[in-house]
């Protein structure tokens, strides 16, 4: 089995490199189009949803936005694209998108074996856990025996695997390909427990019949640092993927917003007179324009107002900033120098 492992990776390898290097020039051939495909959740609330007219909403769609802006000064120049969790990373090795921004795990073999890169995480998640209260257990050690159900072929089911075998603990796999089932079968009682990222669970609780009837347990079994992802074999896309969303990032340790930025742009600071545009060629060394700092905050906002209107206390999730404030604040948000 090792070995037909193996031989898949290196045949997964060749094939994305032969993506990639069919797709060298995405920014050439993303400008020509008029419009950024990004490839996006099929409906996770506060990541990546539309609602029934098409609007799209979510961290995930902010981001892709943003690069639609710091490309074309228009965050309206995007075609969203629904992927599953099995064909996403099909789908941007094809080159059917242009970056992949669908609350995806950075890992290493995903780098490695499927000729992808991922830019800094835009949110650090964790699996968690979801129960019915009825179920009268506190902690996922208490889970011996239970189903459970999963999405196939992600690395929540690798997780699942790996924490109850660890815990010497026995588990019933329930598993599907589409989340939309996992939710379907779980709130129907199929299975004892969902798990995924806890964020996601926070959103899927929404979902339920009764959603008051369900609670999180306290146990994340996981890193999941959440982050956008492009094709290897083009450093100069994957740079303006990477920084769009640093910048974001640098905005708000700034202080900058979207509802200031016009003050800040007479601003002594030379750092923020370097990322408004102002100073230096911090924009054109990407093959942008020099304010795309600017604009992205201008019409987007900052990582820290993209979180609270898609994910804070103000949205139904209410999720709070934890691992994903500023590491000022004692978070692991954090920007290289921009310079």
């Amino acid at each position: 089995m090792k070995r037909i492992l193996t031989t898949l990776a290196v045949v997964a390898a060749a094939l994305g490199g032969l993506a990639a290097s069919a797709h060298a020039d995405t920014l050439d051939t993303v400008k020509q189009r008029g419009q950024l495909i990004c490839g996006s959740n099929t409906g996770l609330p506060g990541f990546g949803i539309p609602d029934d007219k098409g609007n799209w909403t979510g961290l995930d769609v902010d981001f892709c936005r943003a690069v639609a802006v710091a490309i074309f000064n228009d965050p309206t120049k995007v075609k969203f694209v629904p992927l599953n969790a099995k064909d996403r990373f099909t789908a941007l090795q094809a080159g059917e998108v242009d970056v992949l921004a669908r609350n995806g795990t950075w890992t290493l073999t995903r780098e490695s074996t499927l000729a992808l890169l991922f830019a800094g995480p835009n949110y650090y998640d964790g699996q968690g856990f979801l129960v019915r209260k009825k179920l009268n257990v506190s902690s996922a050690l208490e889970l011996n025996g239970a189903s459970i159900c999963v999405q196939q072929g992600t690395t929540t089911e690798l997780n699942l695997a790996d924490y109850f075998r660890a815990h010497n603990m026995k588990f019933e796999p329930v598993v599907f390909t589409e989340m939309t089932e996992v939710i379907k079968a779980y709130d129907s009682g199929r299975c004892d427990a969902l798990t995924d990222d806890s964020s996601g669970l926070a959103a899927y609780r929404l979902k339920m019949t009764n959603p008051d009837e369900h609670v999180l347990l306290p146990e994340i079994i996981s890193k999941e640092p959440l982050a956008p992802a492009v094709r290897q074999g083009d450093d100069k896309w994957f740079n303006i993927i990477r920084w769009v969303g640093y910048a974001m990032i640098q905005a708000e340790e700034f202080g900058i917003t979207s509802q200031n930025v016009d003050d800040m742009m007479k601003s002594d600071n030379p750092d923020i007179k370097r990322f408004l545009g102002l100073d230096g060629d911090l924009g054109k060394s990407l093959g942008l324009n020099n304010d795309w700092a600017y604009q992205i905050v201008k019409k987007v906002g900052n990582y820290g107002e993209v979180f609270e209107k898609n994910l804070g206390d103000g949205t139904p999730l209410k999720l709070k900033r934890g691992l994903n404030q500023l590491w000022t604040k004692g978070g692991l948000q954090y920007a290289p120098p921009l310079r």
